[in-house]
């Protein structure tokens, strides 16, 4: 293929216009486990598929939802190790940002600076793309309402009210555009994206291979403990 000639430099756009390592990394993210995020009236819930790994792997507390501030989480489809540098790089710039303007950061400029992050990596040399697309879920208390933006490996970046990425992603979305409602309440949002995900889920869903994260308000953001996810799971079984 004449694409093949221009796959190799991360830097040169091919004859179509497009920076074919970044197609590539696309292609990590779709084959990742399935991850969901919805917007409700009063917050926002990720929700993601966590790989079952072999019996003899020992398990450690590494989490896919992951808390950056205490009312702004996110979740990856893709690859892990490449979500874990951009946890530590917006936990950075979260940080920075309370240091110099004594407030929290809001949703939308931490999602431009990890998009901005992200874009940096299309178009220097000696690295390529992160392999990885974020769901970026919190609650400003300044606008007094939730937020939800999915940042792809170009540094793209879209705000949602619901939406699906990694392993069936297509099929997910057609899904949630079936069953969204503006009106959703957080539970009934979390109930929604557990179904979300079951649509392409392989084998049982219990609390081991299901993460669940939600903002509002109140409690800002958190991750669900495995006992809480069992509960929901319970609830729609």
């Amino acid at each position: 293929m004449a694409s093949e000639r221009y796959s190799f430099s991360l830097t040169t756009f091919s004859p179509s216009g497009k920076l074919v390592q970044i197609e590539y990394a696309l292609a990590a993210v779709s084959s990742g486990a399935a991850s969901v995020g919805l917007k409700a009236s009063n917050g926002v819930v990720l929700a993601t598929e966590k790989k079952h790994k072999s019996i003899l792997y020992e398990e450690h507390s590494t989490y896919k939802v992951e808390q950056i501030t205490e009312s702004i989480g996110m979740v990856y489809s893709g690859m892990g190790p490449d979500y874990r540098v951009l946890v530590r790089r917006a936990r950075k710039m979260a940080q920075a940002y309370l240091l110099e303007k004594g407030e929290e950061i809001p949703t939308a400029q931490l999602v431009s600076k990890v998009a901005m992050v992200m874009q940096e990596f299309t178009q220097s040399g000696g690295v390529r793309p992160f392999g990885v697309s974020l769901l970026i879920a919190g609650w400003d208390k300044g606008e007094d309402r939730p937020f939800l933006f999915q940042c792809d490996p170009s540094g793209a970046y879209f705000a949602w009210k619901a939406t699906s990425m990694g392993k069936n992603y297509v099929n997910a979305k057609t899904f949630l555009e079936k069953r969204y409602d503006d009106k959703l309440e957080l539970e009934d949002a979390v109930h929604t994206a557990i179904l979300t995900l079951k649509e392409g889920f392989e084998g049982q869903m219990t609390e081991d291979n299901v993460e669940i994260g939600v903002c509002n308000a109140e409690q800002g953001f958190r991750r669900l403990t495995p006992q809480e996810v069992r509960d929901y799971l319970a609830n729609i079984a």
